[in-house]
């Protein structure tokens, strides 16, 4: 069994590329500079940024390889296993990486708010794709850090480091939200197998041994992390992914409810609900009276 190894210091990571460090909580790396990522499996410890200037490089996230194509950024939490392929950089020959530790966030405002960068828990294959300009912004960024980490630490640095890697972050949902704009049709190709998925869901007898669909069910169904697919979801429909599975699920309850050899605790255990009460208060909650109501008012 390959073995996992565990990066858990900024100080391991750059002995690892062979460059100095200059802060214990926090890197930024000219990846032209340093040495190759040896092969292997790597559990971060760190969060990571690192964007790709290279045609070449592939990684392995998970049991799948996904190609790193030029001009992208992808995103590390901690505890996500990467894995790099013999011969091959895990940023790329050429390019940057950002690696901060938790720690460096204690008592900034990127601390309270590194949750809402939900990219950190994208998969590997859906990287950021940069334009020219984009990618200029974000080099800019990356030598902002870069600076503070070349001047002598004093009370300011861990203030403007932390401020200067939100401040990347910040672009970085903005760039997001143009490549889910940019990529449209793409997107409503996932949401039309989204709605396929749970068309079947439902006219299977999944509920009642599954219970109700959840969104990490679906995201997986449809090959996407649950992150990327809540947001995708939430940028094309102005809804939740849960609310848009509840808003399915009220309305095939609304179909149903025509056959009144049915109780509505049947209907209930049918639909996939643990307790017929549960689908009693959504139901009230999405359709403003309760199931009975409904039934009589048809």
């Amino acid at each position: 069994m390959e073995e996992i190894v565990k990066i858990g210091s900024i100080a391991q990571y750059n002995s690892m590329r062979g460059v100095p460090t200059k802060h214990p909580l926090v890197t930024v790396i000219d990846l032209s500079e340093a040495q190759p990522m040896p092969a292997g499996s790597f559990n971060f410890g760190l969060y990571a940024v690192g964007l790709k200037e290279g045609n070449y490089g592939q990684l392995r996230y998970g049991r799948s390889h996904y190609d790193y194509q030029e001009g992208s950024l992808i995103f590390i939490a901690p505890g996500q296993v990467v894995g790099v392929q013999p011969g091959v950089d895990l940023f790329a020959p050429t390019g940057w990486a950002l690696l901060f530790h938790p720690d460096l966030m204690a008592g900034t405002p990127l601390g309270k708010h590194i949750q809402e960068y939900s990219f950190f828990s994208y998969d590997v294959n859906e990287a950021l794709h940069l334009s020219d300009k984009e990618k200029r912004m974000v080099i800019d960024c990356f030598s902002k850090i870069e600076y503070e980490l070349d001047q002598t630490i004093d009370k300011h640095s861990k203030g403007l480091i932390a401020f200067n890697i939100e401040l990347l972050l910040k672009y970085c949902i903005r760039f997001y939200d143009r490549q889910f704009i940019t990529r449209d049709q793409a997107n409503k190709g996932v949401l039309e197998r989204f709605e396929s998925l749970l068309t079947h869901y439902f006219s299977s007898d999944k509920p009642q041994h599954k219970g109700l669909p959840s969104v990490g069910y679906c995201a997986e169904a449809l090959h996407l992390s649950p992150n990327y697919f809540g947001d995708l979801v939430k940028k094309e429909t102005g809804r939740s992914a849960q609310e848009y599975i509840q808003s399915k699920v009220i309305n095939v309850a609304k179909e149903r409810m025509f056959d009144s050899s049915k109780s509505m605790s049947e209907l209930a255990y049918e639909l996939g609900f643990k307790y017929p009460q549960h689908f009693t208060r959504l139901f009230k909650q999405k359709a403003g009276i309760t199931p009975n109501d409904y039934r009589s008012l048809n």
